[in-house]
């Protein structure tokens, strides 16, 4: 399995939730961005947050 592409940390400054326009948290190990104002996680791949609505994943509390 190879490795995942380095998120860049700085751009997470930049990114907020479609949804809510709050800030996200970086979840390293599942590779996502997490907005716990919206309960979604959005996924990066290849080192590109994908902030789409449709793309993310509901988070379970």
């Amino acid at each position: 399995m190879t490795e995942p592409t380095a998120f860049d940390r700085k751009m997470l400054e930049a990114l907020v939730c479609p949804m809510t326009q709050t800030r996200l948290s970086y979840d390293a190990a599942r590779q996502e961005l997490v907005s716990k104002a919206a309960n979604l996680a959005f996924p990066i791949r290849d080192g590109i947050p994908v902030m789409l609505i449709d793309e993310a994943r509901k988070v379970e509390d």
